[in-house]
């Protein structure tokens, strides 16, 4: 797998889609189709899909990369059919407050069941965005640690639980390449975690490594955190025990 990951042409199993993407799904959403389509109070975007992928408004601020207009583009060159209001560049809803409001309209159900019917899919894509991932990554990273860096990303790469590890965590926390998205200068994303794992441990053992290495890197975000976060250990640490199952 790891030789496929520049190439346009990546396609992981339908199997192995179906599976991340209900892993995923059951992260970022409970495993609901109410789930597939959120808007977390205090934030300026809507969360749509099984990986929360980001769709701001117009003129919305634009602080992390937004994702969900990629996902539309690549079911359609999928051949799925997607209705021309999905298609638009800006979310329709302009905040939280309308979002909310319009819960249970025909639109929204709408866009629920085009998500809920692409899962094995939106996990395809899931996979391709975190597999593309890893030029931005290193040209991020130190020099010196870019080769020991994309040995760890490429063993994770080779194997289905790597494969969900890698998957979940961009969706999780991002790339971790965002000059934005640090707390006192100090990031949390994927590579963070590739920077925190040790050694080059081969493909069985890379999931563990990165387990270990997320709950580090999660732990030093809480403790640098402007506001209070350790709410939130519980929670992402048994998100990272399931890295260390591959599930």
């Amino acid at each position: 797998m790891s030789t496929l990951v520049y190439g346009e042409d990546f396609r992981i199993p339908p199997a192995a889609a179906q599976q991340i993407g209900r892993r995923i799904w059951q992260n970022e959403c409970g495993g609901t189709v109410a789930g597939l389509t959120s808007w977390n109070q205090g934030e300026a975007f809507g969360s749509f899909g099984i990986g929360h992928f980001i769709w701001y408004p117009k003129r919305g601020r634009r602080s992390y990369e937004e994702s969900f207009p990629s996902l539309i583009a690549f079911l359609m060159a999928r051949r799925v059919p997607v209705p021309a209001w999905i298609r638009a560049p800006d979310c329709p809803w302009p905040n939280r407050a309308a979002f909310q409001a319009q819960a249970r309209s025909p639109r929204m159900q709408e866009l629920r069941a085009l998500l809920a019917q692409t899962i094995s899919l939106q996990g395809e894509f899931a996979a391709q965005r975190s597999l593309r991932s890893l030029p931005k990554i290193l040209a991020a990273a130190p020099p010196a640690q870019r080769r020991l860096i994309e040995g760890r990303f490429l063993a994770l790469s080779d194997s289905p639980a790597g494969l969900y590890c890698l998957m979940d965590y961009v969706n999780f926390k991002g790339e971790g390449t965002n000059p934005a998205e640090r707390y006192q200068g100090v990031g949390w994303g994927l590579l963070q975690v590739l920077e925190t794992m040790r050694g080059t441990p081969g493909p069985a053992q890379a999931p563990a490594e990165f387990a270990r290495a997320a709950r580090e890197t999660l732990d030093r975000r809480i403790r640098l955190a402007p506001k209070p976060e350790s709410q939130w250990r519980a929670g992402w640490f048994s998100r990272c025990a399931s890295y260390a199952r591959g599930s």
